[in-house]
């Protein structure tokens, strides 16, 4: 429960995938961002399955659904939006905003991941996604501006 709510960020009583999220930006900025990008997908992705079957011990003992106090998948959707986000204050922003953006409104495929897969993948999976889509924007968006 401590690690699927991320030490207790989803317990806050306003917007705990904000908070959650924020929790995986300050882990991300002092964790991995001065890691080279193999290093940090293979950790974003072995979080991501590791999450995953967290999550799914966790629902077999309390069937919560995708409660919103687990945040383990925001934090962890969020690693993956910054996967093309240099070191800069404004390029983080940038993908913490994109991502709460997607992960709220939830567009397709965010919103069929959300729907259609269950249990503990299904959460990470909809989080995973809507990171995913916002590494592409800032992908063009760095190639844009230069």
């Amino acid at each position: 429960m401590f690690v699927a709510t991320g030490a207790g960020c989803g317990l806050s009583p306003v917007a705990p995938g904000t908070v959650g999220s924020l929790l995986g930006v300050v882990v991300w900025w002092f964790v991995f961002a001065d890691l080279d990008l193999y290093t940090r997908t293979a950790a974003a992705f072995a979080a991501f399955a590791g999450g995953a079957f967290l999550i799914e011990r966790l629902l077999a003992r309390n069937p919560l659904g995708d409660a919103p106090a687990i945040v383990l998948d925001e934090i962890v959707g969020v690693w993956f939006a910054l996967l093309a986000a240099p070191k800069s204050l404004a390029w983080v922003a940038a993908a913490f905003v994109l991502f709460r953006i997607a992960d709220i409104a939830k567009p397709w495929p965010v919103s069929w991941a959300d729907r259609s897969v269950k249990g503990g993948l299904g959460i990470m999976l909809d989080d995973w996604i809507a990171g995913f889509a916002v590494a592409a924007v800032l992908v063009v968006a760095r190639l844009v501006l230069g």
